[in-house]
């Protein structure tokens, strides 16, 4: 990444801090899938403490009847039951990462919205390769809309949100739900700089791609070879959801920050969104990166970000 981008005082630090946690630990290329998961929690764990006590938080395996997916549920202070609910899915290439390095994100979620948050832990490439995660993710959101108020979730009233490819699973999903024609399941859905296409363009790498950036090209091109089955599973709107019709998408928040190598993908799903008629805002974040929301505890803009998405997902929930 070109370190001559004015980035934020508090996320230029989370990524000096981050660069420098990877360093005491040996290069990503020569672990195991398994050994880089571990790798990843331990560096993330500092970022994960502290943030808002929950009223309840439950964790618990569901099999809605395409696999088990364990569960995170967090119920807010002052919540009353049945709750609308952000079902939120975690980044990390479909391939890193977990609910406990996504805790506190989605406890702030919470805790600011007004609403319970769902965590998911969707299996994860290579090992699960598309579309074993997103078949039990759309068998969840078809759970949930039956069988809600079982969690105190009140399933006239569900959001999904995610980051990176939590994103790109948001979208597969509701994009799966409308093909069956169930447009209502999903009354809002939060995207934090998604990553949509497995084609990244010379531009954004040669702005954001660069060595010590926090994701660059080749790690993006890795999660996605990763996560496909073959090259042409890139054009599967499924997979790839840049590819997809939008029509008739529910109310969208695209969270994009400046200097990200996927930015130029939440630009182009913006404006796919609104040429489809879709209720569409977003928001560009300057001096923020990739993962920036990890930053909360040191980044004023992060925070703000996070404050955001969860008034708009109050606001289309009807949560406050």
């Amino acid at each position: 990444m070109n370190d001559g981008l004015q980035l934020e005082p508090g996320i230029r630090r989370f990524l000096d801090e981050m660069r420098a946690e990877w360093r005491n630990h040996p290069p990503f290329e020569t672990l195991s899938f398994p050994e880089q998961r571990q790798v990843a929690e331990q560096v993330r764990a500092r970022w994960t403490s502290g943030g808002p006590v929950m009223a309840r938080t439950t964790d618990r395996v569901l099999d809605p009847g395409a696999g088990e997916l364990p569960l995170r549920i967090y119920l807010p202070e002052g919540v009353a039951e049945p709750a609308p609910a952000l079902v939120y899915l975690h980044g990390g290439g479909f391939t890193l990462f977990s609910i406990e390095t996504h805790d506190r994100l989605m406890r702030e979620y919470a805790a600011q919205g007004g609403f319970a948050v769902i965590g998911v832990d969707y299996p994860l490439a290579p090992e699960a390769k598309y579309p074993v995660a997103l078949d039990r993710i759309e068998a969840l959101m078809l759970w949930l809309h039956a069988n809600g108020r079982e969690l105190g979730i009140d399933p006239d009233r569900l959001a999904m949100g995610g980051d990176s490819a939590g994103a790109n699973l948001s979208f597969a999903t509701t994009l799966r739900l409308r093909e069956r024609g169930l447009h209502g399941i999903v009354r809002a859905i939060l995207s934090n700089y998604g990553g949509f296409s497995a084609r990244l363009s010379d531009e954004a790498e040669a702005k954001f791609g660069g060595p010590g950036s926090i994701m660059d090209r080749a790690e993006a091109e890795q999660y996605y070879a990763n996560y496909l089955n073959d090259a042409g599973e890139a054009d599967d709107p499924f997979a790839c959801p840049i590819n997809a019709d939008l029509t008739g998408f529910p109310p969208v928040f695209l969270c994009i920050p400046e200097c990200d190598i996927v930015t130029e993908q939440s630009v182009a799903m913006d404006a796919r969104l609104r040429a489809a008629g879709v209720e569409t805002a977003s928001k560009l974040y300057r001096g923020a990166i990739h993962s920036f929301l990890e930053a909360m505890s040191v980044s004023a803009l992060a925070r703000e970000a996070i404050a955001d998405g969860a008034d708009f997902v109050a606001s289309k929930l009807e949560a406050r």
